[in-house]
């Protein structure tokens, strides 16, 4: 059960000035808590025999409120550093989480559905801050503060009562322990569900116009009421095993109330002990009730805190496919990129993907990528990208293979344009100002000309500060991807990839981009991945890929004049361009 608090070590470790001071001040707090009942059992026995003066009584009364105003003002200072440390150790998990999905490559994400992370970055998070808060809170009180009561209770009024009253405790501690065990399985079975249904909620929205297209409404909200069914379940199953821990604790605290009362007044009624030594034990015996109480919350917290931490770690030891170099070499400027017998497999897959892929790439040069579909055209790009690992063969930058290169060097070269386009649910202007927070809006508009967007957001009804909505689905396709595009070009990217990222615009509109582009770019390195051969035509390189094979490369001309595929394909566009004119 506490082992949750040994993998928080770490944690404690760091902050344990914090903790320390926090645990000395509930534990003072605690001692002081213990000790108004001594008063009123004093009181009591000084009035019942007549010794209580005016004097007293006001020393009494000054005594007891010293003691109040201390318990609130140390309460207080336990509570800040305690449940502030609570906070700490959320945002810390939340920094590393956070962290650690950004440095992930495509296969985590492929293990990892998107709900689970939410659910580990919310709830899974949230039972971790109260096992370091609530949690440190009830282990200190089942622990020093109950034995505190205890002590008082038997060295003060009578270790014969105080033994025979804590008689139901055994039972009490093998209950929680079985309770405790049962609600580690199923709130993890729970968590699991949660984010189960998380994930299927948030395909649903994404994929909401789909499900209206294909009329499948009631189909998805069968669905989703099977899996909140499924939820609602798993918790409810939680909630039985938590329920049972007050009813336990209140039928064990009756029993030891009835056992100190009956015995107690016996103890009064043969002269044992005084009345003011029962009032003040009954007292103390109430004061226990928390304790016993918290013995049950500290069970459950340490549970479920385990549970969820159990899944966090799991996430966060993912180690990523692709490391940084340990000694990175430096390059400026990629003059020159050379795959060299490059072969790649993407995992769980039959077959390679790319096979001994040779290419030699200037800087200033524009390189054409044409294939089907799937053979090979973004997975080529992805080697440049270094979302994965296991590419045999080489990619030299500059005579340096790229796997010597830093993260921050290489991607910092890139522009990457993909083939779904991600905008975030801000303005125009900021999901540009992505690739450069600095942009000016004289840099803006410039860039939106060379996208040949700039009629299109002048025709916004905020223009730049138009909010574009979940995904950019205010825009249309053609418009998501020029803001894309935009995005990249504002970065003015030594390397430029534009992987199929004009299929939604006309041929007309890509015709002027590529002309835009062509004038800009002249002296940078520009891949474009398409299925109209028109935006190629200017490429200094085009490469035909055929299962993951160079099978034809040269020049427009010199594959024109081939007759191979590439020649076929373009006649075939051309004459279907003449009919539609």
């Amino acid at each position: 059960m506490f082992s949750v608090l040994g993998k928080l070590g770490w944690f404690f470790k760091e902050h344990k000035k914090r903790y320390l001071l926090a645990v000395i001040a509930l534990i003072i707090a605690s001692f002081i808590d213990i000790l108004p009942p001594k008063l009123v059992g004093i009181a009591i026995d000084e009035i019942q025999f007549n010794t209580m003066t005016e004097e007293r009584l006001w020393e009494l009364i000054g005594i007891y409120g010293i003691l109040l105003v201390s318990s609130y003002v140390i309460s207080y200072y336990w509570g800040r550093q305690l449940f502030g440390g609570a906070f700490l150790l959320e945002r810390t998990m939340r920094t590393k989480l956070m962290k650690h999905f950004l440095s992930m490559k495509p296969s985590f994400f492929g293990r990892f559905r998107t709900g689970d992370l939410m659910a580990r970055a919310t709830n899974d998070l949230k039972s971790i801050s109260m096992t370091s808060g609530f949690g440190i809170l009830t282990l200190v009180d089942s622990t020093f503060f109950m034995i505190m009561i205890i002590g008082v209770m038997s060295l003060t009024i009578s270790w014969k009562l105080t033994l025979a009253s804590l008689l139901p405790l055994p039972i009490m501690a093998l209950l929680m322990n079985r309770y405790g065990k049962t609600i580690h399985e199923k709130f993890t079975k729970a968590q699991d569900a949660f984010g189960e249904m998380n994930n299927d909620v948030l395909e649903s929205i994404r994929g909401v116009r789909v499900i209206r297209a294909f009329v499948q409404e009631k189909q998805d909200e069968e669905r989703f009421s099977a899996m909140t069914e499924d939820v609602y379940d798993k918790n409810i199953e939680v909630a039985k095993i938590d329920a049972m821990f007050e009813p336990t604790i209140k039928i064990l605290v009756g029993l030891s109330y009835t056992i100190g009362l009956g015995y107690g007044a016996h103890l009064v009624f043969t002269n044992a002990m005084t009345l003011g030594q029962l009032v003040s034990f009954n007292v103390y015996l109430g004061m226990l009730i928390w304790p016993m109480f918290a013995v049950g919350e500290l069970i459950n917290v340490m549970q479920r805190g385990n549970a969820s931490l159990d899944r966090v770690n799991e996430t966060l030891s993912i180690v990523s496919d692709v490391q940084e170099p340990t000694k990175p070499k430096q390059v400026l400027i990629p003059e020159r990129i050379v795959f060299k017998g490059v072969t790649f497999q993407y995992p769980d897959t039959a077959r390679p993907q790319l096979r001994a892929v040779d290419l030699v790439v200037e800087r200033g040069e524009t390189i054409g990528v044409i294939g089907k579909t799937g053979s090979g055209k973004t997975t080529l790009f992805r080697q440049l990208l270094r979302e994965y690992s296991g590419m045999s063969g080489q990619l030299i930058i500059n005579d340096v293979p790229i796997e010597e290169l830093a993260f921050e060097a290489t991607r910092g070269w890139i522009g990457y344009v993909p083939q779904d386009q991600i905008l975030f649910s801000k303005t125009v202007r900021e999901n540009i100002q992505f690739g450069d927070s600095n942009a000016s809006d004289e840099k803006i508009n410039r860039i939106l000309q060379l996208a040949y967007l700039k009629d299109d957001i002048d025709h916004l009804p905020e223009g730049l500060d138009t909010k574009v909505g979940e995904s950019g689905i205010t825009l249309s396709g053609g418009q998501k991807q020029r803001v894309s595009l935009a995005r990249a070009l504002i970065m003015e990217p030594e390397i430029l990839i534009l992987d199929d990222s004009m299929s939604a615009v006309d041929g007309k509109t890509e015709a002027n981009i590529i002309k835009h582009l062509k004038q800009e770019r002249n002296e940078k390195t520009t891949f474009i991945s398409t299925h109209r051969l028109s935006a190629v035509q200017h490429a200094d390189q085009i490469i035909v890929l055929e299962d993951g094979v160079i099978v034809e490369r040269g020049t427009h001309e010199e594959l024109v004049a081939s007759g191979q595929w590439y020649a076929s394909q373009f006649e075939l566009q051309q004459m279907e361009r003449q009919g539609s004119e």
